[in-house]
């Protein structure tokens, strides 16, 4: 686990690696960009670089990874090699419209998702305006949809979008794009372990991250895969 992250090209390494590989610290001691990220490489005053902040996008849009809320709620990466089985896992058979039809995703939830696949992919900000979210009389409860979706793995993060000064040049936050697995990786490579019973595909993961995690509970990771 003794693996250090100094760029953008460490950290899909590892994500490629691994698997499954969370941004931030977490109930597993040594599994998170956060812990294997030295410290000074976090911000840069001299450069105006934000590590991990700014690696996170290249990574996103690498297309070896799917990047989004996978763990905990909070964000991370999942290799293309992995997320069939999560998404098996996660989805339980379901496509997005066959669970909303079964009365197991919120309206709420179906505008989002809809608007997404509509578009090929939405930048945070028009997402919200294209399904109302913002403003005094505006819909609430946007993060609880969004951040449960990408649990569920119909959406994910593809990059992230920065204003630009008049030179061109990037500054600021990024601002999350999101969009489809099926429509960044393709459905094949998303749907691949289908054939697999979603048992089928959490003995798989969890034999993989046994492995892994040999610090870890069975009780963790069964978290961490949400069960």
């Amino acid at each position: 686990m003794a693996r250090e992250i100094w760029s953008a090209k460490d950290m899909e390494a590892l994500a490629l690696d691994w698997g499954f590989l969370p941004f931030f610290k977490n109930d597993i001691p040594g599994f998170s960009i956060e812990e294997h990220t030295p410290p000074e490489l976090w911000y840069d005053s001299e450069t105006g670089e934000w590590g991990p902040w700014d690696w996170k996008g290249p990574v996103a849009s690498a297309g070896t990874c799917v990047y989004g809320k996978l763990f905990w709620k909070k964000a991370g990466f999942v290799s293309l090699e992995w997320f069939p089985d999560l998404a098996n896992l996660r989805r339980d058979g379901y496509d997005f419209d066959a669970r909303f039809d079964d009365g197991l995703a919120s309206y709420k939830d179906r505008e989002l998702y809809d608007a997404i696949a509509r578009w090929g992919s939405l930048q945070t900000g028009h997402l919200k305006k294209t399904c109302g979210y913002g403003g005094k009389d505006g819909k609430k409860g946007y993060e609880t949809c969004i951040t449960r979706l990408q649990m569920q793995t119909y959406i994910n993060v593809a990059n992230f979008d920065y204003a630009q000064d008049k030179y061109g040049r990037p500054y600021g936050w990024g601002i999350a794009r999101y969009t489809t697995p099926e429509a960044q990786f393709g459905a094949g490579a998303v749907t691949a372990a289908y054939s697999r019973k979603p048992a089928e595909s959490l003995r798989r993961m969890l034999e993989h991250l046994t492995k892994l995690l040999p610090q870890a509970t069975e009780k963790q990771l069964l978290k961490l895969l949400n069960i």
